[in-house]
This record gives C-alpha cells, structure tokens and sequence, in this order.
C-alpha cells in the first residue's frame, strides 16, 4: 500500500534534487525570519541597554535585567496581576458557560434553538466599538441588581464570561459524539449529569483546547473593556498600562520593551501548554469528514 504523502501549498514536497533542497531551506529561512524575527528582537532589546528602538541586534548588547527592575518601580508587575485574574477566572467562567450552553443546543431540542443561535452569531457579528457605550452604561448600575460594577474585576470578568465563538465550536464537536455512548451510559444507570462529565466532556478535549487557546487570547489582548471598566490605575491591565508607559516621557524604551514581552510571553505559553489539544481540535473536523 502506497503510504499517504501531504503536499505543500508550494508543491515543494513532489521535488527532488539539490535545487529544490536550496529552496526548501530559503523558504523556511524566510518564514523563521518573518515570525520568529520580530519576537527575537524584543526578546534582545528587553535584556539589553537599548539606546535605539530602531536598531536590530542578534545579541544583546550588555546583557541586563534592569529594565525588568525598573518595570517592578512602574507597578508593570501589579498589572500583570490584574491581567492573570481576569484571565484566569474569565476563561474559566467562559469555558464552563461554552460547554453547558454547548451541551444544551447539541442535545435538546427546544423552541427558539434557531433564534438563539442567530443571537450567538449576531453578537459575533457587532464591533466592540458599538457595545462599548451600551456595555459602559450596563456596568455602571446593573438592571435589577442596584450593583455597579465600575473599578471592579468581576466588571472585566462577566462580559467574557459568555462568547459565541466557543459556543459555537463546543456545539459543533459535541453534535459528532455518537448518542449510543450516551445511550448505553443510562442503560448503566449513570445519570445525565455523569454521562456529561465521564462520557461527552472527556471526548471533547480537543475543542477544550481550541477554545481555550482562542479564549485566553481573546481575554489577554482584551483593550476596550478594560479601558471602560478601570478608572482606578490599580485595576488596569496590562495592555491599558502599556498605553499608560507610552505616554510617560520619564519611561525609557527598555521599560517598554520588557513589558511589552511579559504581557506576549502568557500568550505564547497558552498556546505550546495547548498545541496537542489545539491542533487535535482544528482537524478533527477534517478527519470526521
């Protein structure tokens, strides 16, 4: 039996020869020196004493770790802080509200199923910059409640507690579960609560893994609800505080650099702590088809 062969884009992989090994190697080459090359250069220019934000260097240039010092002396720590909290308890609120909503609309069967998903993907549909007076009113008094949820983490933490694109995904994979297995599981006698979470949820890790790579990075580069929720310097998140350092004339470009690198490092981190999971979800489709 033939083994199966996976082209290239380029149809690099059919050639043979020296040339086309020169080639191969240019291309990787270039491709190394487009992605890795930007993160390469803030990586030199953090640990070293940059005098211009220009120049690119292979190597630092007196190796040095005073511009972390002098990042901890502008509270860049405090509002790394602030970021993790938002994430951590934001990604998990939204990860929980994606699988239940998920198992909901991949399940039953319920009048207006159609409505709510056009709802989903509406939301999906708005700019941020629409919401943000309507979502800035909201927080400010909450309908009902009397709560103001201005300068406080659990105003940057609801709003991305639900998100239609998880929502979607989650329905999607759950659909592909056979409903044998849930039908032997209450032949068992497992409840519909157990069969959830020892049958359905354990087959759906690798949509876990998407949705939480996507939803992390989502929550991380969040800028606006920050910016609308934290008047109080000691609620800002990062990306508003690399804002704040731009604008601060007494901040060198090393101050900026370094905490331009803390708030990338989460994201890349995320993304290898899911790469099994993230790339088990992206083809699985594929694969089922």
């Amino acid at each position: 039996m033939t083994p199966h062969r996976f082209d290239s884009a380029l149809g690099l992989e059919a050639r043979r020869g020296p040339v086309a090994t020169v080639l191969k190697l240019l291309l990787y080459l270039g491709m190394i020196l487009v992605f890795a090359g930007p993160l390469w250069g803030l990586l030199v220019s953090a640990f070293g004493q940059t005098l211009d934000p220009t120049s690119f260097a292979l190597w630092p240039d007196g190796f040095t770790l005073e511009n972390f010092a002098q990042a901890a002396d502008k509270n860049v720590y405090g509002y790394l802080f602030n970021s993790f909290v938002v994430v951590g308890f934001g990604l998990l609120l939204q990860m929980l509200v994606s699988v239940f909503a998920a198992y909901a609309l991949a399940r039953k069967k319920f009048r207006g199923m159609t409505v709510v998903m056009l709802i989903m993907l509406a939301t999906m549909m708005l700019p941020e910059e629409i919401i943000a007076i309507p979502l800035s009113l909201v927080l400010a008094d909450m309908p009902l409640l009397d709560v103001r949820l201005i300068d406080t983490y659990a105003g940057m933490i609801l709003p991305v507690g639900a998100w239609g694109f998880s929502i979607l995904v989650m329905t999607e994979f759950m659909k592909e579960v056979p409903v044998e297995l849930e039908e032997a599981a209450r032949i068992d006698g497992a409840g519909e609560l157990r069969t959830f979470f020892t049958i359905i949820l354990p087959l759906c890790r690798p949509a876990l893994g998407v949705i939480g790579v996507f939803g992390f990075t989502m929550i991380w580069d969040q800028y606006l609800l920050p910016l609308i929720v934290a008047n109080d310097p000691g609620y800002y998140t990062l990306p508003i505080a690399l804002r704040s350092l731009r604008s601060d004339e007494e901040v060198g470009i090393g101050v900026l650099l370094a905490a331009t690198l803390l708030a990338l490092l989460p994201s890349i981190i995320a993304f290898l702590a899911f790469q099994r999971q993230f790339m088990r979800g992206l083809t699985s489709g594929a694969v089922k088809g």
